[in-house]
């Protein structure tokens, strides 16, 4: 008799445990020595994202072996199964430089895509001991305290954006990835506060209604964002491409266009 599939349930469950079981060997790995090495593109790689990307597809290998797997250091190497209509996309090291540098802001991201949409999501900060996660269809998002050195399970709190604050938006950018454009688009808004963070805590910040608004002018890879933004739409947020539109996933190379998230408010698009 065949094992039946499992449930959404059961993968976000699955996807959870494994970004923390992820995140404890980085977290290991950062606590000691870090071996840097470079990839053709010049972008660093380390032991880390080679450690924690092994943990991860062994995980989902197990729990949903039909599932196809994007992963970054996977096809950095060449190896990139075919896609259909539902696959997982994983950072095992989302901001290497934050890491090499000792900052705190890195994540283990994982993500499961249907349809083009991200329905699942994990962002797992293990230096910071914060954990987002989302299921859009059940619009259950959570953070939980996470501690790399303890097995205690740990409560979970619903988490949902906030209306735009009438004083002024908090608006998030990248750490090392602010440019002039994303400096004229928030000369669009009344900003009150503007915080820098590494990874897709960014995109949880806005989940968390700890922020009103993440423009992001300049490329990334859809590994990098799928699981932040499952768990912001689960948390009522939205991402939006050129021309006003849903960032979609399983786009040709697995790039992204620039991109706008959000909470309430509803963005003025940018152009195509």
């Amino acid at each position: 008799m065949s094992k039946s599939q499992p449930t959404d349930h059961d993968v976000f469950e699955a996807i959870i445990a494994a970004a923390v079981e992820a995140g404890k060997v980085v977290h290991d790995i950062y606590r000691g020595e870090i071996d840097v090495s470079h990839k053709v593109d010049e972008s660093p790689v380390t032991n880390a994202d080679h450690a924690a990307e092994a943990v991860i597809l062994k995980r989902l290998g197990e729990v949903a072996p039909h599932i196809p797997i994007i992963a970054e250091e996977e096809v950095a190497a060449g190896r990139v199964p075919a896609v259909g209509t539902e696959f997982f996309l994983v950072d095992p090291l989302d901001g290497t430089k934050e890491f090499i540098q000792k900052r705190g802001d890195f994540t283990v991201n994982i993500a499961l895509i249907r349809n083009r949409q991200p329905v699942l999501g994990v962002v797992y900060a293990p230096a910071k001991s914060s954990l987002f996660a989302g299921n859009v269809t059940a619009e259950n998002a959570f953070r939980s305290d996470v501690n790399t050195d303890s097995s205690e399970p740990t409560p979970r709190r619903a988490i949902k954006v906030r209306p735009v604050p009438p004083n002024g938006l908090t608006a998030v950018s990248s750490r090392s990835h602010s440019t002039p454009e994303t400096d004229a688009y928030l000369a669009l808004f009344k900003v009150s506060d503007r915080v820098s963070v590494g990874s897709s805590l960014k995109f949880c910040l806005v989940a968390a209604a700890e922020a009103d608004l993440y423009p992001r002018l300049g490329t990334t890879m859809e590994w990098d964002t799928a699981a932040g933004h499952a768990v912001l739409l689960a948390a009522g947020g939205s991402v939006w491409a050129p021309g006003g539109v849903p960032l979609l996933y399983g786009k040709p190379n697995f790039r992204n266009s620039f991109f706008i998230a959000s909470g309430t408010l509803i963005p003025p698009p940018l152009a195509t």
